[in-house]
């Protein structure tokens, strides 16, 4: 993620500074802190700027993770080091990187006092002026994935400013708050493409989530043809799959999802699972997970069920999964050294009841992780109380399935989903083992809310909703300004975000609605006023789509959009000329009112007319919804104000 220009001018003030050998004025504000995202437990200042000459070395050892030399030297070379020798001793370099585990002699000793926290993917990043002429930067881990990590949050601290660069002297202390962060692709309708996972893979290492789970409802060989081992060809781009996501310390985790046709007593069955398993294992694959949502457990499948466990009901379904599981974790993970938890998603997967299913499935193996979707399919919001209470019903912390921004229920329909990830207690890291959102159809479009529930699970403690919606749009403009506005006006016009309740749990176009009330605020006392403040934004709504086009925006993101980027453009033109046919009627022109008000009615029409199509999603081809129940609103209340002022000459 580039540094936003906005925060260039004071870091390169700093660094003209230790280059010329001038100390700053007295008087002079510290430059701002960089922005890390996410949220680092602790930033601070340690000194100015590390200037990055052409030249630099990084100091490695064994322990060096490849992954977080990989990214270290793109870093560099991107930000236009021309030299960059990676080398086990010192040399003469005019500035050195240090890069290794928090144990190795030469990392400790570099880090001169500072410690990394003792938990897993932990770092620390620490500029000191020892060590080399223009300064040296600790990147140290406690672990391959901390150092990785490391290597991120410094790529933040980078500036570049015409052929100076330099890194803010920080020292950065993190470590994360929740050990499961990431995404379950788990929605009904077209899976991702392999392209879009192996970017989305790249951007979990921006944004140091670590959990994947394959579980796309339409595969086939996930869901429907569970038995069947994948082909060839399938089976090679998981094994592509599963090693890019470890290359970014992403755990590509395999799901399969029986519960349809399952025989709990049929050996065939468990050994057609066992197989599947055994392949993916082949593939490189280390995690694993059986969905039982969204089945039927008001039946069996089988009459050898019904003789082993009697009648249909919840509680004995519960019990079938239950002695499924853990012959799943004791004849497969507990043989297949570095297998990590295996997990599950139970039937009764969105409510805090005690029921006899759940009775049942607290009888499985403590090892075996249970994912919750909250309180309902599509929660509003997650509190410390209902997690509490989910970790006693189902006998342990839940690992959270949270069901946003997912898009592939009917009240989505037309829609991107851009709100910020929010109303999740600050604090709910002690209460549960992670959380995955289950994403859009749109994968690229889905990272704005992944940003949050990245930035959250990292840190909850220092969370904030709004202010991580804005870095979100940064981190997708690459840190261009008028981009990132740009984006911040257009996913401000698909902020609803619904549930399967009556009302949303987040409302739409809060930006725009809070435009639209100071515009009737000030109509009373200065019509001239108020609409010449309200066409400024619709101006900007306008101008939006064009910027995002214009190429800083990350182009997964501009390819998801592109029906919603062209209804904004007409909504956002349809407005400005409506506001100017209300302005000419107040003036007294009446005829060029007119005309103006039927461009702006033609160009609803033609917004209106928009189609999501080719559908990725299940609702098909379906009405583009931009700012519903908002510029709408808005259109008819102008057009009503147009005939008041005609009556009243």
């Amino acid at each position: 993620m580039a540094l936003p220009p906005r925060l260039v001018a004071a870091a390169a003030t700093a660094l003209l500074a230790v280059t010329l050998g001038v100390a700053p004025s007295a008087a002079a504000e510290p430059p701002p802190l960089p922005v890390i995202m996410p949220t680092p437990q602790s930033v601070e200042r340690v000194g100015s700027a590390v200037n990055l000459a052409g030249r630099v070395e990084i100091i490695i050892g064994d322990d060096t993770d490849a992954a977080a030399l990989r990214q270290l030297e793109e870093a560099l070379t991107k930000a236009g080091v021309e030299r960059i020798d990676s080398r086990r001793t010192p040399g003469n370099a005019p500035a050195r990187f240090v890069l290794g585990s928090a144990a190795r002699a030469d990392v400790k000793k570099a880090l001169n006092g500072t410690d990394v926290p003792d938990a897993p993917e932990s770092y620390v990043v620490q500029s000191t002026r020892d060590g080399a002429p223009q300064g040296t930067i600790v990147l140290a881990g406690s672990d391959p994935a901390g150092q990785y990590y490391a290597v991120q949050s410094f790529r933040q601290t980078l500036t570049v400013d015409g052929d100076a660069r330099s890194a803010a002297g920080v020292r950065i202390v993190d470590s994360p708050a929740m050990p499961l962060r990431g995404t379950i692709e788990g929605f009904y309708g077209d899976p991702w493409t392999h392209e879009e996972r192996i970017d989305q893979f790249a951007f979990y290492g921006d944004m140091k989530m670590n959990t994947y789970i394959y579980a796309p409802k339409d595969d086939p060989f996930h869901r429907e043809r569970w038995r069947e081992p994948y082909p060839a060809d399938k089976l090679d781009q998981l094994a592509e799959l599963a090693t890019a996501a470890s290359a970014h310390h992403v755990r590509f985790t395999f799901a399969l999802s029986p519960g349809n046709t399952i025989c709990y007593s049929s050996e065939s069955d468990f050994d057609a699972l066992l197989e599947k398993f055994e392949q993916m294992w082949a593939a490189g694959v280390r995690a694993f997970n059986v969905p039982f949502d969204d089945i039927d457990i008001s039946r069996w499948n089988c009459d050898a069920d019904r003789e082993a466990y009697g009648e249909p009901s919840s509680a004995k379904a519960g019990a079938a999964q239950a002695a499924w599981l853990d012959r799943i974790q004791h004849e497969f993970i507990e043989t297949h050294a570095g297998a990590h938890p295996l997990q599950m998603v139970p039937t009764e997967y969105s409510d805090l009841a005690d029921t006899g299913y759940k009775q049942a499935l607290r009888t499985m193996d403590e090892d075996i992780v249970v994912m919750w979707t909250g309180p309902d399919v599509v929660p509003p919001a997650i509190t410390l109380e209902q997690a509490d209470r989910a970790a006693t019903v189902y006998g342990g912390r839940v690992f959270v399935w949270d069901n946003y921004p997912v898009n592939d229920f009917w009240l989505t329909s037309g829609r991107l989903l851009l709100a910020p990830y929010a109303k999740r207690d600050l604090g709910l890291s002690e209460h549960v083992v992670g959380i995955v959102a289950n994403p859009m159809n749109q994968a690229a479009a889905s990272k704005i809310a992944l940003v949050g529930m990245a930035d959250f699970t990292w840190n909850d403690r220092d969370y904030d909703a709004e202010r991580t919606w804005k870095r979100a749009m940064d981190y997708l403009a690459d840190g261009d300004d008028a981009a990132s506005d740009a984006l911040e006006v257009f996913a401000d016009l698909s902020r609803l975000a619904p549930t399967f309740g009556p009302d949303p749990w987040q409302p739409q176009s809060p930006a725009l609605t809070g435009r639209i009330d100071a515009f009737w605020s000030a109509w009373d006392t200065d019509p001239a006023a108020a609409i010449d403040a309200l066409r400024a934004y619709a101006q900007r709504i306008q101008a939006a789509p064009a910027t995002i086009r214009g190429g800083a925006v990350d182009r997964g993101f501009v390819s998801d959009a592109r029906p919603w980027l062209d209804a904004t453009e007409l909504w956002g033109q349809g407005t400005v000329t409506l506001l100017e046919a209300v302005d000419a009627r107040l003036a007294g022109d009446g005829e060029r009112s007119d005309v103006l008000a039927a461009e702006a009615a033609a160009l609803r029409q033609q917004a209106a007319a928009i189609r999501v199509t080719p559908a990725e999603n299940r609702w098909g081809a379906a009405r583009v919804r931009i700012a519903d129940g908002v510029l709408d609103v808005l259109h008819s209340d102008l057009q009503r104000t147009l005939q008041e002022l005609d009556s009243a000459g």
